[in-house]
């Protein structure tokens, strides 16, 4: 069986300890598939000792390494080998920022040939990777590049409820300039066909929100809905995609959390995440929706205010883990 990647993000946030702790709480010998880290044997051995556990590596071949904490292993693909003198939690330098980049890449490589089943990411710093030279803003924009895809959606995900984005880090002011027809129709049908083929639903049945309040209440408030997203809706029915609405966002979420709905296509970012949040704060998981290639990850930051505590929450990763076996088993 083929293994999932963990990258382990940021080597001064939380990433390194998260995967740790997971280990020690036998989390990553539940999986079915074998989970194996992408990234530096030093840091993953000093994060160990914020639990305690003295971490002895052994290097295999090819760049492979077990490390041991006591009688619990990691295989590791060491792709940094980073000075531990000048790595300070919170202050990542420009050889951090291009070492998360290197674990994502080593990843993508990996799946795009077949030798891993997807790939599960802690967080990185987004302003790191761009001092290192990476002009991207985040995980979800290098992974489409590297992967040929021109589209992606971003999906947030918990037991109760998903979500996906239309748009996503944008002001407000914005988001209207960047709703079309074909954006959304787009999201529509890349939502539909990953819910089909990556997470075994025959027929998803997907809500479509309106952008204003009350859907707008036929133009008062505005006009996107009637210009804009009821001909996608439309066009997806066309097509045979269960979507309906546009439904006014202040109601939809009740019964969508009930099971009404396999997923809730928003039309901005805050839209989907507050209700997403509200009821999965602790072990949501961000999915990337359109790549060839099974892509998760935990829905949080570095959090450098908790880095070295050995206090950050592992559901998340957990979560993303688990979300991730589903979808490469489908």
């Amino acid at each position: 069986m083929q293994p999932l990647l963990l990258t382990m993000g940021d080597p001064t946030g939380i990433g390194p300890e998260l995967i740790i702790k997971t280990l020690l709480e036998q989390s990553l010998q539940q999986m079915h598939h074998p989970v194996q880290i992408v990234g530096d044997v030093g840091i993953l051995c000093h994060a160990g000792k914020i639990f305690g556990c003295e971490g002895k590596p052994e290097r295999l071949k090819n760049g492979l390494y077990t490390l041991s904490f006591g009688d619990k292993k990691l295989i590791v693909h060491s792709c940094s080998e980073l000075d531990l003198t000048s790595v300070h939690y919170g202050q990542p330098d420009t050889d951090c920022g291009k070492a998360m980049v290197d674990y994502v890449e080593y990843a993508i490589s990996h799946c795009l040939d077949k030798t891993a089943a997807g790939i599960v990411t802690c967080p990185i710093n987004k302003a790191a990777i761009n001092a290192a030279g990476y002009h991207f803003p985040g995980h979800t924009e290098l992974l489409a590049e590297r992967c040929g895809v021109d589209k992606v959606v971003m999906m947030l995900a918990g037991e109760r409820l998903k979500v996906c984005l239309v748009t996503t880090h944008l002001a407000y002011r914005d988001v209207p300039a960047k709703l079309s027809r074909e954006e959304i129709l787009q999201t529509i049908r890349i939502t539909a066909k990953a819910l089909q083929q990556q997470f075994g639903i025959q027929q998803p049945r997907l809500a479509v929100l309106a952008l204003n309040p009350h859907a707008s209440e036929n133009g008062l408030f505005g006009d996107e809905e009637q210009r804009i997203i009821a001909p996608a809706i439309k066009a997806a029915q066309a097509e045979g995609i269960a979507a309906d609405g546009p439904h006014s966002a202040d109601t939809l979420f009740h019964f969508a959390a009930k099971g009404a709905y396999d997923a809730v296509i928003c039309m901005y970012h805050d839209q989907g995440l507050i209700p997403l949040k509200l009821l999965h704060f602790d072990d949501a998981v961000n999915v990337t929706l359109g790549l060839p290639i099974v892509r998760t990850s935990v829905d949080h930051g570095t959090a450098y205010d908790l880095a070295g505590t050995g206090k950050a929450n592992t559901a998340s990763l957990v979560a993303a883990l688990k979300m991730a076996e589903q979808m490469a088993s489908n």
